[in-house]
């Protein structure tokens, strides 16, 4: 039997799926061929285009409402162990009461920086605003989706969390003010690119170069740590706080693995999603082959292997109390737009004020045509 899967294109998302699949083909020999898709198209493509043609998708979680809605994917047994989930990973799939992946990959935006630089790390946002910020030498990848997901991450590390719960403001504005301000700081800390640069480019460099010495917020990738993977390793720490506040809520990211609705062997299909999600292919194959595992028995276990402690040791607090953005099926339209906006608040100085109220627009237009 022979099946094909989708994936992302990176070692992480390509790798270990691929390890495990022809670890699987001499078991089973239920053989499945991987293609993989942009970092950016893996945010943006249609699920439902992807199910006509592959049996897997490896797909992100904000897309569940969508999918719901469009019965691309086969709703999958959710009888999976409560006690493996690393914070919402397993939660963050499951949408009107049916789960529509199994989580694969977890991650979440956390902080990281270079070990052998000896530059101090930043522990609140404030220390990041204040006049000797300079010395912490940042590099915060402020791409237009990454901006969005980080201005919706400072904004929950304050408190709100339940984000469009207002029909007339996506946030408040107190918390919204707060949050633009801390990326303009980021923003002015570092080169202009940065609003070109996602979070690989920024490990990318923080790994080769020495010009910049951490970077407050990111998703995290656990092959930067590995020793060897690049020239020198990093180390990740949880995310500055808010001051007054002592809970880091960066927003959940990672990948689920989701089953077409219309694969020609549901069966087959499912039996492979819930097997290299299991806690020991996970700890094994799967981490083993650049894998960033979902479970959280993998996370615990690998805090103390020395190869890799770096990431999950580190960031593990951040992320089992990461915070799921929303999923509702009118939110993917709603980043879109905002992505467009977010670069000329940076870039032309737009006040917070009139940033705030452009983006309030955007969501009303949204809400009110889902």
């Amino acid at each position: 039997m022979q099946l094909r899967g989708m994936t992302w294109d990176h070692p992480r998302g390509y790798d270990p799926v691929v390890a495990a699949s022809r670890q699987y083909a001499q078991d089973t020999g239920v053989e499945i061929h991987w293609d993989k898709r942009s970092l950016q198209a893996f945010a943006d493509a249609p699920i439902a285009e992807l199910a006509a043609a592959y049996d897997f998708i490896v797909l992100d979680h904000p897309h569940v409402g969508q999918i719901a809605e469009t019965g691309a994917l086969l709703a999958l047994p959710g009888d999976l162990d409560p006690g493996a989930s690393l914070g919402g990973s397993a939660e963050s799939y499951v949408w009107g009461g049916q789960c529509w992946a199994y989580a694969l990959d977890a991650a979440c935006q956390m902080a990281v920086h270079r070990p052998d630089l000896g530059v101090p790390v930043p522990v609140t946002w404030e220390d990041l605003m204040a006049r000797d910020a300079a010395k912490y030498r940042a590099l915060t990848p402020l791409l237009p989706v990454d901006a969005f997901d980080m201005l919706m991450t400072l904004v929950a590390g304050r408190g709100e969390e339940r984000l469009a719960a207002n029909p007339e403001r996506f946030l408040s504005d107190r918390n919204g003010a707060y949050a633009l301000g801390v990326l303009r700081a980021l923003y002015h800390l570092g080169p202009d690119a940065q609003v070109e640069m996602n979070p690989i480019a920024v490990l990318e460099t923080l790994s080769g170069e020495d010009e910049f010495a951490c970077s407050p917020c990111l998703f995290g990738y656990v092959n930067y740590a590995r020793p060897g993977f690049r020239p020198h390793p990093l180390e990740y720490f949880d995310l500055p706080l808010c001051a007054g506040h002592d809970r880091p809520r960066g927003i959940l990211g990672g990948a689920g693995i989701g089953v077409s609705a219309q694969t020609r062997a549901p069966d087959a299909a499912i039996a492979f999603a819930r097997w290299i999600t299991s806690a020991e292919v996970q700890a094994g194959l799967y981490l083993g082959n650049n894998g960033q595992p979902a479970n959280r028995h993998a996370w615990i276990a690998q805090a103390a292997s020395p190869d890799v402690a770096g990431f999950f040791r580190g960031g593990f607090h951040t992320i089992d109390n990461a915070w799921t953005r929303p999923r509702d099926p009118w939110f993917l339209g709603f980043v879109d737009d905002m992505c467009e906006i977010m670069p000329d608040f940076f870039r032309k100085n737009i006040p917070v004020d009139s940033f705030l109220d452009r983006m309030n627009v955007l969501y009303r237009d949204h809400l009110n045509r889902s």
